[in-house]
């Protein structure tokens, strides 16, 4: 339900670009909280989908801000509350109507601009690396390692113990992964195997990185894919993959994981090393929200790594 109060939304234009319009403040239900966005976060599946999207289509994923009204069933954070939320659709926005199970609350020492990282980028990057052998010092694998979810991945691995090669496209960006953990790192088209055969490898490029990454693991492991910014289409050696013996390839959707995990249960985790220092978002381009449409499209173009983030 919307009421008659208005505010500003993302949301498609007529020609694929995203555009802010006034549209009507959600009322929440019973078992909803209602949250004045202060951040959110640009994720490349989001825009890329919202670009393909239909007039009037509201995209995203990630936000902060402040509970303005409890949930009336009295269950979740209080007004005054400060939390992030994950939601499948809609969440930029001045003010979204949330479940409290898909918030977490932020102890002052966490800003809204990194918390408003944390869900889709740090969720992922925390459940694929759930994945494959948990073994102590595993050979970590991460591709598109500058990225959203790469830059989180490498961080959770190295602090897990685990020695991490990051996959990179651009020579500028090794002093970045190296500083987060990174021990070793492999530049350009071409995989190395240095650091190789891999316990796990994390996957966001797809095409012929992930085609070349299934050859490169160890008896046992895991290949998880997150996306395919590379290329949908992946072919690979049958005999190197087959070969290491018990290897295995997962698809990794993050909304899927939640049906069986309440997303507070990982926000909760991910806020809590940001509070104490082990994890550190990488913000590499700030915002106001009505630059939303140049924002997104020097994410599509790979103009900077890390994350976005607008403010209300």
């Amino acid at each position: 339900m919307t009421s008659t109060v208005g505010m500003l939304a993302v949301v498609v234009d007529g020609g694929g670009q995203l555009t802010l319009d006034a549209i009507g403040r959600p009322a929440p239900s019973a078992g909803e909280a209602l949250v004045k966005v202060a951040a959110i976060s640009l994720n490349r599946g989001e825009v890329k989908t919202a670009m393909a999207a239909v007039r009037g289509w509201r995209p995203g994923w990630d936000f902060a801000g402040t509970v303005v009204q409890a949930a009336s069933d009295g269950k979740g954070p209080p007004v005054g509350a400060r939390v992030v939320g994950a939601a499948p659709v809609g969440a930029w926005c001045e003010y979204i109507a949330s479940s409290p199970f898909a918030l977490a609350t932020l102890p002052d020492s966490v800003s809204f601009e990194a918390a408003a990282t944390l869900p889709v980028a740090g969720g992922t990057a925390l459940y694929a690396l759930r994945r494959g052998p948990q073994s102590a010092g595993r050979r970590v694998l991460v591709t598109g390692a500058s990225g959203g979810v790469g830059v989180y991945a490498i961080q959770l691995a190295a602090a897990a113990g685990d020695e991490v090669t990051a996959a990179i496209r651009s020579p500028a960006h090794e002093a970045l992964v190296r500083e987060l953990g990174a021990r070793h790192v492999t530049i350009g088209e071409t995989l190395s195997p240095e650091g190789g055969p891999f316990d796990l490898i994390v996957d966001s490029v797809g095409g012929r990185t992930l085609g070349t990454a299934l050859g490169l693991l160890a008896p046992g492991g895991a290949c998880v894919n997150l996306g395919s910014s590379e290329g949908a289409e992946v072919a690979f050696d049958l005999t190197k993959f087959r070969g290491a013996g018990g290897t295995s390839l997962h698809g990794l959707a993050l909304f899927y994981e939640m049906r069986n995990e309440a997303p507070t249960v990982v926000l909760s985790e991910l806020v809590k090393r940001v509070a104490d220092g082990s994890l550190k978002p990488v913000i590499e381009r700030r915002a106001p929200i009505a630059e939303i449409a140049e924002v997104a499209q020097a994410l599509i173009d790979r103009r900077f790594t890390g994350k976005a983030v607008l403010t209300f």
